[in-house]
């Protein structure tokens, strides 16, 4: 499990600050109805927001980065970026397209993002814990009003069996980032992770593969309720990746129950091989609810570590053409199974 990093300086943003829109944090106030929520369009997001997984297993580095580690972290990221750059140059099409890429290591190219009418999402939570927090503690809303990102995320890990004061913990700061999120109409997505528990584990006889098949989606549907009945509300979850289309089916059900026609789902890739997310993506697509992908180290992995590793830091245009070709091919096997 990754541990929580100290961050290196954040670099200064050149977008205006809005205190007329940032309402209380600590008071909040909810959206005016369930209606409310939701988005509607395609939505194919390369995902690289990645931090202490990334500098520890990608180049090796542990601990708080130095400036020049943090640097090469930043560069590594800038040529994923220029392979979603060249994925859109190529035909992917830029409405649906998006990246979500974190301040610490990507402000550049969230703001590049911004500049060039990409759809961009930025994480709120503090990287490589079990229990979510917020990664900029009480000035969340001030960075994310200085980035204006299109999507707010975060990354949760809730088993409804799990510790329930942690659970408990967790939906009180998610109801707040909720409240605050919709009082500035910002869109909010998801990413939900149920982690096996144990027991549940043995009740599968430590098949983690047979839990993710027959206990899992269950789970999900279950923390999907909880989730919303805690006042939590996202526009898009993103959703493990599901085995057959009846289980995505009853996820996506539940994701839009009691009036919330308009939340979306989208296959989160969990840096599975090809196979499975190719598998995982037929299964999501055409399910009324989800709406596409959201796909980091199956798509860019292989092809940044052989760059990283070569002399002089390899093939960079090799290495972005590479990225581009694997987020195309992802969107192509979404699209045509939908």
């Amino acid at each position: 499990m990754e541990q929580s990093e100290e961050h290196v300086a954040p670099e200064s943003s050149d977008a205006p600050s809005d205190e007329e829109r940032l309402v209380d944090q600590a008071q909040g106030k909810t959206i005016a109805g369930v209606a409310d929520l939701g988005y509607d369009k395609p939505l194919y997001i390369l995902a690289f927001d990645h931090r202490g997984s990334f500098q520890k297993k990608m180049l090796g580095i542990e601990g708080t980065p130095s400036e020049e580690d943090a640097r090469r972290i930043a560069d590594a990221k800038k040529v994923i970026f220029e392979g979603f750059q060249q994925a859109v140059a190529d035909g992917a099409p830029k409405d649906a397209a998006g990246l979500l890429v974190d301040e610490q290591f990507g402000g550049d190219i969230a703001r590049a993002a911004k500049q060039d009418g990409y759809n961009f999402a930025m994480p709120v939570e503090k990287s490589g814990q079990d229990e979510f927090d917020f990664d900029y503690g009480e000035e969340f809303g001030q960075h994310i009003l200085d980035f204006d990102p299109t999507f707010s995320k975060v990354l949760v890990r809730y088993n409804p069996d799990g510790d329930r004061a942690m659970n408990a913990t967790q939906l009180i700061r998610l109801k707040r980032l909720s409240d605050w999120l919709h009082a500035n109409d910002r869109k909010f997505l998801f990413e939900l992770l149920v982690p096996a528990e144990a027991s549940q584990l043995e009740g599968v006889r430590g098949d983690s593969d047979r839990y993710d098949e027959e206990v899992r989606p269950g789970l999900m549907v279950q923390a999907i309720q909880d989730i919303q009945a805690g006042g939590v509300e996202p526009d898009i979850w993103k959703i493990e990746g599901i085995d057959t289309k009846e289980d995505c089916g009853r996820i996506a059900e539940t994701a839009r129950r009691d009036g919330r026609d308009n939340v979306a789902c989208v296959v989160l890739g969990r840096g599975a091989n090809e196979e499975a997310v190719v598998h995982w993506l037929q299964q999501g697509a055409g399910v009324p609810g989800y709406i596409g992908f959201a796909i980091g180290r199956t798509i860019w992995w292989d092809a940044l570590k052989t760059y990283l590793g070569g002399e002089g830091e390899g093939d960079r245009a090799g290495a972005a053409k590479t990225i581009s070709e694997n987020y195309r091919q992802m969107i192509d096997v979404y699209s045509s199974a939908s």
